[in-house]
């Protein structure tokens, strides 16, 4: 291959920002189907009534939207917050023991395999290079220029939560009420199934095990709730 055709590669840039956003894309949207779902179905075990069914769904998505993306940004701040003075103190230890530091960059590279003199070779070029980014890559596993977006994750997890809790909603409301919570089972599986197929995927991980788990889990929680739903509901009668 010729140096132009490697100068179109795509790279890796931005392989932090594109795992987190997805990372919090799949995580919201389970979360939606799941808790949204629960929500309905233990309020149809109480009643039959659509605008009461309409109501507790749409509070769920809002509430619960707004919850995901508070608590994604909380986190992935604090996550950037971390990696920002993990990159202050590299920057300034390179400015006051450059000696110590080079050091320390040659005996990274020997752990990694290669002998005294190349480890000695190569630490020597990369820090006339760039010499932070070298050692935030060796030392840290940091990307200064692929830091995660608190903002990208929330506004990421809030659509995904949405997106997902839809599901249930529309499940819940469009049928005959003899065939509301039936059909909402079966649909909030069969998307839990999807989005453990597609985290599982994301992950490198089992699929059957992810699907496996995130279908039980919801099948308790409808369960849990249609049945507390059902003893409210006949105890307030």
């Amino acid at each position: 291959m010729t140096d132009a055709t490697h100068a179109h590669e795509p790279h890796a840039t931005g392989v932090s920002q594109k795992l987190n956003w997805l990372r919090a894309g799949v995580l919201g949207a389970n979360d939606g189907i799941v808790s949204v779902a629960s929500l309905v179905v233990g309020v149809a075990g109480a009643t039959t009534d659509t605008p009461a069914l309409l109501l507790a769904g749409v509070a769920g998505l809002v509430g619960g939207a707004i919850s995901m993306a508070l608590g994604e940004y909380v986190s992935v701040s604090s996550q950037r917050d971390s990696e920002r003075a993990l990159i202050a103190k590299e920057r300034r230890e390179l400015a006051e023991m450059p000696a110590e530091e080079l050091e320390e960059l040659t005996q990274l590279y020997q752990e990694r395999g290669l002998s005294r003199d190349t480890a000695v070779q190569v630490a020597k070029e990369l820090t006339a290079h760039d010499a932070l980014a070298a050692h935030l890559e060796v030392e840290l596993h940091i990307d200064q220029d692929d830091l995660v977006s608190p903002w990208q994750a929330a506004f990421s997890s809030a659509v995904a939560f949405t997106f997902g809790a839809l599901l249930p909603l529309l499940a819940i409301l469009l049928p005959p009420p003899e065939w509301r919570v039936p059909v909402t089972v079966v649909a909030v599986l069969i998307a839990l199934a999807v989005t453990g197929s597609i985290s599982a995927r994301l992950g490198g991980a089992s699929q059957g095990r992810a699907v496996l788990r995130l279908v039980i889990g919801g099948a308790l929680a409808l369960a849990a709730t249609y049945a507390i739903g059902t003893l409210l509901g006949t105890t307030v009668v």
